[in-house]
């Protein structure tokens, strides 16, 4: 039966919808806090008179880069054809990836970073929590679609594997930090991400 056959049906549209998909809430969701993410960062800088460092300006683009993806599909209906969370996915991977690499810097002690919107851990913890969300969002997304095939489960590994090669390639391109001080920097709070003095 063909999709023309089955509009004129009374459960034809739901069948086409279930189909194709329809725009889905997750979708919605994601752009919502892929927006806020957005706000949250350019609000340290802007509001708050922080400094990005390398590391937070790559997650800053890739949280820009899910906004557009995410708003001009929906806007442009490409979440119908269940194939926007596809899109997006490596780019939450990338955010997810960097945001680690970061945290994991303030774990080991290589760097401290300033407080986050309303002092709520760091910034780079806060980014983080948010691409965290970001990527579970897309994945169960791109997960509860129709699998008829291996085809889409090809496309969503290949869509998480480039996402960690973008994290990775941005990491390696990171430039080094600044040498460790040798003296206590003049504000004891940090207004961008450095490494910490350490008295002798």
């Amino acid at each position: 039966m063909s999709t023309c056959d089955t509009a004129d049906s009374p459960v034809g549209p739901r069948s086409v919808a279930v189909e194709t998909g329809g725009s889905s809430g997750l979708l919605w969701a994601a752009l919502a806090v892929a927006s806020g993410t957005l706000a949250g960062s350019l609000a340290l800088s802007l509001v708050l008179g922080l400094k990005a460092c390398p590391l937070c300006f790559y997650q800053r683009t890739f949280a820009m880069g899910l906004m557009g993806v995410l708003g001009m599909g929906l806007v442009a209906g490409v979440g119908r054809a269940e194939r926007l969370s596809l899109l997006a996915l490596p780019l939450a991977t990338a955010g997810l990836g960097v945001a680690l690499f970061h945290v994991s810097l303030e774990l080991r002690d290589k760097v401290e970073c300033p407080r986050g919107i309303f002092g709520l851990g760091t910034a780079p913890q806060q980014s983080l929590a948010a691409f965290v969300v970001l990527f579970a969002l897309l994945l169960v997304d791109a997960l509860r679609s129709p699998k008829p095939d291996a085809g889409p489960w090809i496309a969503l590994v290949a869509a998480v594997v480039l996402g960690a090669l973008l994290a990775v390639a941005s990491c390696i391109a990171n430039p080094p930090p600044p040498p460790t001080p040798t003296e206590a920097y003049p504000k004891k709070q940090p207004d961008i991400c450095r490494p910490p003095f350490r008295p002798e």
